[in-house]
C-alpha cells in the first residue's frame, strides 16, 4: 500500500493507545497512535509505526475507541490523534472528532491532531469543523536539510503552519534538536523570524533528540546538552514566541 495514499475510512490502523498522557497537548489526553507514515525520519522514536499493515485484522473501528475514551472521560481534557502521520487517515479522524463532539458526556473534551504537516490543505479544511488544535513538527526551515532528515521536502510543512495559523488551529510548533544537523545559530534564528512573522505569541516547543527507541544511524545522531538546548531556544526566540524546552 503506497504511504502517499489516505487511508480513508472510520475505521483506523491504530498502532497503540494511551489512556493518560500529559505530554501530548493540553492537560490530560486520551491519545490514538495511527500505523503509516509518509516520512522516513533519521530520528523517529517510533518507527514501527512507519509501515502500514494491510488487512481488516489491522483496523479498529471507532466504535472500539469511544468506550475506552467514555470509560477515562472524567479525567480527561481532551484527545490527541498522533502517529506515525495522523493525517493520512482523514476519514478515521473525521469519524472520531465527530463522534465525540456529538456524545453529550464526551463533547467538553478537545480534539488535537499531532502532525509532521506533510499534507494538503484540503485535508485542514476538511478536519476544521471538529479540530480544536494541530501541533505540528518542524524538523528544519531548511529544505535541503529536511529533505536528508526526512526523505521529503518541507513544503507542504511551512504552508500547513501558515494555513494553521490563518485558521486559529495552530497550537503549537515543535522543534526537534539534532546537535550538527539542524542546530546551528543562523538556522535557529532564520526559523524564529519565520514563525513570528505568522504569529509573534506562537506557542514553540524545543524537544532535544534522545536516543532511546530510535533506530542507528551512522554516523551516530547525537543527544543535545541542557546547555545545547537552551542556546536553541535563545536562537529561536524572536519578538514574543512563547517557547519552552523539553
Amino acid at each position: 500500500m503506497s504511504l502517499d495514499c489516505p487511508i480513508d475510512s472510520p475505521a483506523g490502523a491504530v498502532a497503540d493507545t494511551i489512556t493518560f498522557s500529559n505530554v501530548d497537548g493540553p492537560g490530560n489526553r486520551f491519545v490514538v497512535f495511527l500505523q503509516g507514515c509518509n516520512f522516513d525520519c533519521i530520528a523517529c522514536h517510533n518507527p514501527q509505526t512507519i509501515p502500514v499493515a494491510s488487512g481488516a485484522r489491522f483496523r479498529t473501528p471507532v466504535d472500539d475507541l469511544l468506550p475506552r475514551i467514555r470509560k477515562a472521560a472524567p479525567f480527561l481534557g481532551g484527545i490527541t490523534v498522533s502517529g506515525g502521520e495522523a493525517t493520512m487517515q482523514p476519514g478515521f479522524l473525521m469519524e472520531l472528532f465527530s463522534r465525540v463532539k456529538a456524545d453529550p458526556e464526551l463533547r467538553r473534551l478537545t480534539c488535537f491532531v499531532d502532525s509532521n504537516g506533510s499534507c494538503t490543505e484540503e485535508t485542514w479544511q476538511h478536519l476544521a469543523p471538529v479540530m480544536d488544535g494541530a501541533m505540528i513538527d518542524l524538523k528544519c526551515i531548511d529544505p535541503e536539510i529536511h529533505q536528508r532528515m526526512t526523505g521529503r521536502t518541507n513544503a507542504a510543512v511551512l504552508e500547513s503552519i501558515e494555513l494553521l495559523g490563518y485558521m486559529g488551529k495552530l497550537y503549537e510548533v515543535r522543534l526537534l534538536i539534532l546537535p550538527g544537523v539542524n542546530d546551528h545559530p543562523e538556522l535557529l534564528r532564520r526559523t524564529g523570524e519565520w514563525l513570528a512573522r505568522i504569529d509573534p505569541a506562537m506557542r514553540v516547543k524545543i524537544i532535544g533528540f534522545r536516543r532511546h527507541g530510535a533506530r542507528d544511524h551512522e554516523p551516530a545522531l547525537l543527544e543535545p546538552t541542557p546547555e545545547e538546548l537552551a542556546a536553541a531556544a535563545e536562537n529561536v526566540q524572536v519578538a514574543d514566541l512563547n517557547i519552552c524546552v523539553i
